[in-house]
């Protein structure tokens, strides 16, 4: 196995970007801006809070931001308690995976304690999480995912990263790390493909393939 597994939690962990994307078009429709499914997936997905208030506020100024952040928090938190579920085949898959294991995400730790805790996932990972809100730049910047290979005594180029968005495998390629682009999800296969990437879409292949990598 590689020496260290680094997951992406929204779209690898917990099918939880359906969510988000209908919140978003939801929240900033009511503030004006008329965005689409397509287009939050172009511009949002894999981007840290930070990085997706930057692109709000250019459009909408800071004070809508800031409410959009708001009716974003707490729509998004009653459709997870609503019936948010792990990703298909991720609990069999972790089962199988006998490394180090961690997350990095674009989340804050207060999501990913509630998306995780709400699956049934947190304990498997407590003590081995990561947020972009603890590096300088999100993805597609390669900090977070330096800064769990560096918080886990790993070597990057002995890292695997599971990632299901665009700006993800590219944060991986930028840290010298391979990636398994997961398309099982809302994100087009083409959108992962591209160097050290491998794309997959089915979580039960994921041992194999870490296997086969390692």
């Amino acid at each position: 196995m590689p020496e260290l597994v680094i997951f992406d939690c929204d779209g690898v962990l917990v099918d939880s970007e359906p969510i988000a994307v209908r919140t978003h078009v939801r929240v900033l429709a009511g503030l004006g801006w008329p965005i689409t499914e397509d287009e939050v997936m172009e511009r949002f997905v894999g981007r840290s809070t930070a990085s997706i208030n930057e692109l709000i506020e250019a459009r909408l100024g800071a004070a809508a931001t800031a409410e959009a952040e708001r009716r974003f928090v707490r729509l998004h938190t009653e459709a997870v308690d609503a019936g948010l579920r792990a990703v298909d085949g991720i609990a069999d898959a972790l089962a199988a995976i006998d490394g180090p294991t961690c997350v990095a995400s674009s989340g804050s730790h207060a999501k990913m304690r509630h998306t995780l805790g709400r699956t049934g996932l947190y304990e498997h990972f407590a003590g081995r999480i990561f947020s972009a809100a603890e590096v300088a730049r999100g993805k597609p910047a390669p900090d977070l995912f330096l800064h769990a290979a560096a918080r886990m005594g790993a070597d990057p180029a002995r890292c695997v990263v599971v990632e299901d968005s665009r700006y993800g495998v590219q944060a991986a390629r930028a840290a010298g790390m391979r990636a398994l682009g997961y398309a099982g999800g809302l994100t087009p296969a083409a959108w992962l493909e591209g160097p050290a990437t491998t794309v997959f879409d089915d979580m039960r292949d994921l041992p194999a393939l870490l296997a086969a990598l390692g």
